[in-house]
């Protein structure tokens, strides 16, 4: 085999084994994750609470989630991917399935806290997975390739849902219950599938030749020398000021997406007396267009060598898409700005998480990554709560949106902010102790 040939048939191969099953993995985590948005059509009401109060359960657990990943993620480095995963999915679908109990405001905050402890550190553990395994030339596009599953679980999770909440009283369930059990059961069933196929890292690929092997390992430690010293311990890189401003800065995507997607069926909702398939079916019209930008996006980064002008241009989008979608009266063209405002929120993550390696390797990787992973991921519970207290005080679902059009603002303005810390920190990591 001609030496040229082998890196493209290396990562074509890494890509076809491990990306799909990720994906999949991503798909069950994001509908367990949301499925409270619907599940707020009608469990909202029975448990008597405003939006602001219901709304509460999303903080819960994202500070559950933010506490515990870089413990999580640490874990990860040290029993392996393989392990690590598959418990995470058995216990956040033990606790999806147990939230069809919930009767009582404090059950389901609580629910909603052990959920979020549960499954800390996927994403993360992902992401810091997929720099083991992809080169930084190709690293972009893998994350966005696996963040596809994002929107395919709203695509695919968002009829399902809808339809799940018309079975109300079968079996004598009410529609919020079905959409628990529905979503909970499929990542149990898949736990033992997760030891079976995902290898603990390229070492133990048995699908690898030795000649394969040999050359993955050396480009990705030849990178890992590159990203410069590291600290001693993994947690000494809390006080690192790049990942402190990449967590800050990526607290603007969590807070829109989130918020988005929390709200979505609110909103679609008021467009017309719809049924909950058609609700979800509508919802799901914003995550078909962030499948293009996730294609897209990352490959256009990576060929022009210019992440932050394509960080700041997809915040530009998000701007100018809940603008319209906040100011417009037709349904259509609010739907319209909703999918700009979309592939804005997502597709300028993979650029962003592609950054991280250059400047951080190996368990201090996964620390720095599950760090900004769970300090941004905050927004996540408060991006709703902002949404949601506008809404209390306004009585229109739509109006909420402004605060999403405030977030992206800020985060526009951090993309200067991101690039001038990461480029003097790591600059000066690079040089001798004696010298700095």
């Amino acid at each position: 085999m001609p030496p040229a040939t082998l890196p493209t048939k290396i990562l074509r191969r890494i890509t076809l084994r491990l990306l799909p099953f990720l994906g999949l993995l991503y798909v069950i985590a994001y509908v367990d994750r949301s499925n409270v948005g619907f599940a707020k059509l009608t469990l909202q009401s029975e448990l008597g609470l405003s939006a602001t109060v219901y709304t509460l359960g999303q903080v819960f657990f994202f500070v559950a989630y933010a506490l515990l990943e870089v413990p999580s993620n640490l874990a990860l480095h040290r029993f392996g991917a393989n392990r690590w995963l598959a418990r995470i999915m058995l216990t956040w679908g033990l606790v999806t399935v147990a939230t069809a109990l919930v009767s009582t405001t404090w059950q389901f905050y609580l629910a909603r806290f052990a959920l979020g402890a549960a499954e800390a550190g996927f994403f993360p553990g992902v992401i810091y997975y997929l720099t083991r395994w992809f080169p930084e030339s190709h690293r972009g596009k893998a994350i966005g390739l696996f963040m596809l599953a994002g929107p395919v679980s709203f695509i695919i999770g968002n009829p399902a849902m809808g339809a799940l909440n018309d079975l109300h009283g079968v079996l004598g369930l009410d529609g919020w219950q079905w959409i628990f059990v529905a979503t909970g059961v499929p990542a149990v069933l898949l736990t033992p599938v997760v030891l079976w196929v995902l290898p603990k890292a390229p070492e133990t690929a048995r699908w690898l030749t030795d000649d394969e092997r040999t050359w993955l390992t050396g480009e990705l430690r030849r990178e890992a020398e590159a990203a410069g010293v590291q600290p001693h311990s993994p947690w000494a890189v809390l006080r690192d000021r790049r990942v402190l401003a990449m967590a800050v800065f990526f607290l603007c995507f969590p807070l829109a997406t989130y918020g988005l997607a929390f709200w979505l069926p609110t909103i679609v909702k008021g467009f017309g007396d719809l049924s909950g398939f058609g609700v979800g079916a509508v919802s799901a019209i914003p995550y078909v267009c962030v499948m293009v930008g996730l294609l897209v996006v990352p490959r256009l980064a990576r060929r022009r060598e210019a992440p932050f002008g394509w960080l700041a241009l997809m915040l530009g989008f998000s701007i100018a898409g809940f603008v319209v979608a906040a100011t417009a009266g037709a349904p259509w063209l609010q739907m319209a700005g909703l999918c700009v405002a979309s592939i804005g929120g997502y597709a300028a993550q993979p650029v962003m998480w592609g950054l991280v390696p250059r400047f951080l390797a190996g368990a201090t990787a996964a620390a720095g990554i599950a760090a900004i992973n769970g300090i941004g991921n905050l927004g996540g519970g408060f991006g709703p709560m902002g949404i949601a207290a506008i809404v209390d005080a306004t009585g229109s679902a739509t109006t909420g949106l402004y605060f999403l059009i405030a977030v992206s603002v800020l985060g526009l303005f951090g993309t200067y902010g991101l690039r001038r810390v990461l480029r003097r920190r790591t600059a000066a990591a690079k040089l001798p102790s004696s010298l700095t």
